[in-house]
């Protein structure tokens, strides 16, 4: 990985949006609704008042709206504050 946040910030790769639903109906992708869990991908070196708790690898549940999206090399990614995320799954 190339990108590599700073401080207490977490690179997440957002989990595939459901594209249907438990009765077979499938969803279009104007309906889908924004995946809240990912995978960390890196992290950075935390901060004197904040230790970095979550660790590469790690599945995490973030807030609908955390984080700023970015895309590289075609990739959709959320860079995030450690604060953002809300459990470690």
């Amino acid at each position: 990985m190339k990108i590599k946040p700073l401080a207490d910030r977490v690179l997440v790769k957002p989990a595939p949006a459901e594209e249907e639903t438990e009765s077979g109906i499938i969803i279009p992708d104007s309906a889908k609704e924004k995946p809240q869990r990912g995978e960390v991908l890196a992290i950075g070196s935390g901060t004197k008042e904040e230790e970095m708790v979550v660790k590469k690898g790690d599945t995490v549940l973030y807030g609908k709206y955390a984080g700023t999206e970015l895309e590289w090399e075609g990739e959709k990614y959320l860079i995030m504050r450690q604060s953002d995320i809300l459990a470690i799954i």
